[in-house]
């Protein structure tokens, strides 16, 4: 069995190295700033652990959404616009170039030995989600290679459920978490908190965690440390995979 590696680059941005592919998830590679989009100001505190040109040869990007600074900011949206494939939302396929693929939820493409499909995320809870536009998680498979999921910007425990069961064989999780909050868009999480990311990892049965979008922006409300205690407290430290931006494990 294949052993896929992960490297935290900051934010949610990851590059996954898995079957003879090299995946990037969410892209963000600007310096420390703030954002306006609408009424929205999204501040962002730290810069990424490594530049982009210092990657190396990258196979896919993958974009849960490309609406949200956050996830895609001006450098990662220059970088998902020039990279070989890019698969992401039908909405956002439109917004990145020819080269990128929109999925709906449980649509699938293929790269190399991998096939990558596209899972649903709900952006909040079921009335800000709905606001919040169309975002999406992968599930990536390959041959004597353990199912990896990313979830994207999902806050929905059920929406794991659903996902659980569609892909019981999921044995790595790369949760973006955070509990993420934005006064304008109300007083729901918008990403996972810690607590639900125990319940997730229950549900999913997965041997692995390894949780992205906790640190670098000012509306992540919850941070490592809060993951970290949470998981202790649950009895599951052995499937925490607790990378700091700039960290690789192979899992």
């Amino acid at each position: 069995m294949g052993r896929p590696t992960v490297h935290l680059v900051g934010g949610p941005t990851a590059v996954l190295d898995y079957a003879g592919s090299r995946f990037v998830l969410d892209p963000t590679f600007d310096e420390p700033g703030t954002y306006q989009s609408g009424p929205v100001t999204a501040t962002k505190l730290t810069g990424p652990s490594i530049r982009p040109e210092d990657l190396g040869a990258v196979d896919v990007v993958l974009v849960s959404h490309e609406h949200h600074v956050d996830n895609l900011d001006k450098s990662g949206r220059e970088y998902a616009r020039a990279a070989r494939r890019v698969f992401t939302t039908v909405t956002g396929a439109e917004n990145l170039g020819p080269q990128a693929i929109g999925l709906r939820p449980f649509e699938h493409a293929e790269d190399g030995a991998v096939r990558v499909t596209a899972v649903p995320a709900l952006h909040g809870t079921p009335e800000i989600g709905v606001g919040n536009g169309p975002v999406i998680g992968f599930v990536l498979q390959a041959d004597g290679w353990p199912t990896v999921y990313a979830s994207g910007d999902n806050a929905s425990v059920d929406v794991v459920a659903v996902i659980a069961e569609r892909f019981p064989a999921i044995e790595i999780a790369i949760l973006n978490l955070g509990a993420a909050r934005i006064a304008l868009r109300g007083d729901g999480f918008l990403t996972l908190t810690a607590e639900l990311a125990v319940r997730a990892a229950a549900l999913l049965g997965v041997r692995a965690v390894v949780p992205v979008h906790q640190d670098g922006w000012g509306h992540y409300t919850e941070n490592g440390d809060d993951v970290r205690r949470a998981f202790r407290a649950a009895g599951l430290t052995d499937v925490l995979v607790a990378l700091r931006p700039g960290d690789s494990a192979t899992v």
